[in-house]
Formats: structure tokens, C-alpha cells, sequence
């Protein structure tokens, strides 16, 4: 099956390894980055590493209704329409409440959640028309909390109860919903730089397996939220 997809965050990351396993089926690829030098600069990579060529590497500001809404109708009018929206873009600011400045604060909520609602938001018609799947990448940090993690405890906690909620609302025109809930993944996230120390943790390619399936699944199951762990971190040894 062709895959029409839209991947906000895609130029690394978990979004960069969904977008790679839907191309390696064959299938076409919009990304979305801040940066349109670095949605460029992954989509050659992308191109690359699948010999797909069906990429294309678009500006988008998620925070932005606007910013939305005009990459998502240009990744519409490109694939002729869409079958899959990934809101996968994110952000995390760890620290104790007495530390959180409120630009944080507003930075984590309007990315992790009202980012989410813009991209859903923007693609309804275009998931409507194609009786298509829309996917929010939430984290473990949606049902449990830890120190620190006042900011990014509620922003995910809000997505995977959005994600739920839409999930309920949209069903009713064949859209397909589900929150994927990861834990560490071996990413650049929060500062880190990826080694042959994370080797243990949810690689990104791993994820894309996972979209891909859901995709693929008869449409008459839904697995609406998957919570997904490292079969054996360094506390398990």
C-alpha cells in the first residue's frame, strides 16, 4: 500500500525514523522542521539512505495555526492528498517548579499540545477524505510523573488525554487515532548526543516499524494507545 504521509519534526529524531521506514515502503514523505535548511538537509539524507525520492522538506512552526496549515495544504496538493499525519514535534525543559521560568513553561505547552492541536486541526479534511490515520508521539511522561518534569509531565499527560479524546470524536469518519507513548529512545533529545552508550534504548528505526504497522493494520482494529519500553535497560542488569 502507498503511504501519503506528513511528519511534523522530521528532520531528526523519531520523525526522521518514521519518515525513513514509510519511504523504504515505497511511500511519500512530507517533513517539517523550523528550519528549512535542516528539513532540506534530511530529506537528502532520507533520499539517500532509501532511494526514494519522494520527499519533501517544508517550514513549519507548529506553534503557528498559520504555519500549519500552509505546509499541510502544500503536502496535500503535493501527494494529492494524505493518508498518515504524524505530530511528532516536541520539546522538553526539565527542571524543579521553583526553577521553571515561565518561557519555558509556555514554550512546552505550546509545542507539545497546542502544536498537536493545530496539526490535527489543519489535516481533518484531508483525513477525512482519505479515511486516513492521525498519530501524536506522547512519552511515558504521560501517565508517570518525576521530579523535575513539571512542564513536560503536563504537556504529555494533556496529549495522551487529547489523543484519546480525538481519537473518540474522529472514528466516526473512518480516522484511525492512536498515541504512541515511548520511552528512552536514542535521540538527540534533551541535549543528548547519540553513542554506543544508548544502544540499549528504543532505537528510532524501531518506531517507524511500529507506524508502519498500525498503518497496515485492518482498519477495523485500533491499538489507540501503545506505551513502548526498552526490553532491557542498565536498572534491569
Amino acid at each position: 500500500m502507498e503511504i501519503r504521509a506528513y511528519i511534523t519534526g522530521g528532520s531528526k529524531g523519531i520523525g526522521y525514523g518514521i519518515a525513513e521506514a514509510i519511504l523504504k515502503e515505497g511511500g511519500k514523505v512530507a517533513i517539517t522542521s523550523r528550519s528549512l535548511i535542516n528539513a532540506e538537509e534530511a530529506a537528502n539524507s532520507l533520499k539517500e539512505s532509501t532511494g526514494n525520492d519522494h520527499v519533501l522538506a517544508l517550514e513549519s512552526d507548529v506553534r503557528s495555526m498559520g504555519s500549519e496549515g500552509a505546509a499541510i495544504t502544500k503536502a496535500a496538493e503535493t501527494w494529492n492528498g494524505l493518508d498518515l499525519v504524524v505530530a511528532n514535534a516536541g520539546v522538553g525543559h526539565f527542571a524543579s517548579i521553583e526553577d521553571m521560568t515561565l518561557e519555558q513553561w509556555q514554550e512546552t505547552m505550546d509545542i507539545n499540545l497546542t502544536g498537536v492541536f493545530n496539526t490535527i486541526k489543519s489535516s481533518l479534511e484531508s483525513l477525512k477524505e482519505s479515511k486516513g490515520y492521525f498519530i501524536t508521539i506522547s512519552s511515558l511522561a504521560g501517565t508517570n510523573f518525576f521530579a523535575n518534569g513539571a512542564a513536560y509531565n503536563a504537556s504529555k499527560f494533556g496529549l495522551t488525554g487529547f489523543t484519546q479524546a480525538v481519537m473518540l470524536d474522529l472514528r466516526k469518519y473512518g480516522i484511525r487515532v492512536s498515541t504512541i507513548m515511548p520511552g528512552s529512545v536514542k535521540t538527540y533529545f534533551n541535549n543528548n548526543e547519540p553513542g554506543d552508550k544508548d544502544d540499549w534504548k528504543i532505537q528510532i528505526e524501531d518506531i517507524g516499524e511500529m507506524v508502519v504497522n498500525l498503518v497496515k493494520l485492518n482498519p477495523r482494529t485500533l491499538p489507540s494507545k501503545i506505551e513502548v519500553r526498552p526490553t532491557l535497560p542498565p536498572s534491569a542488569k
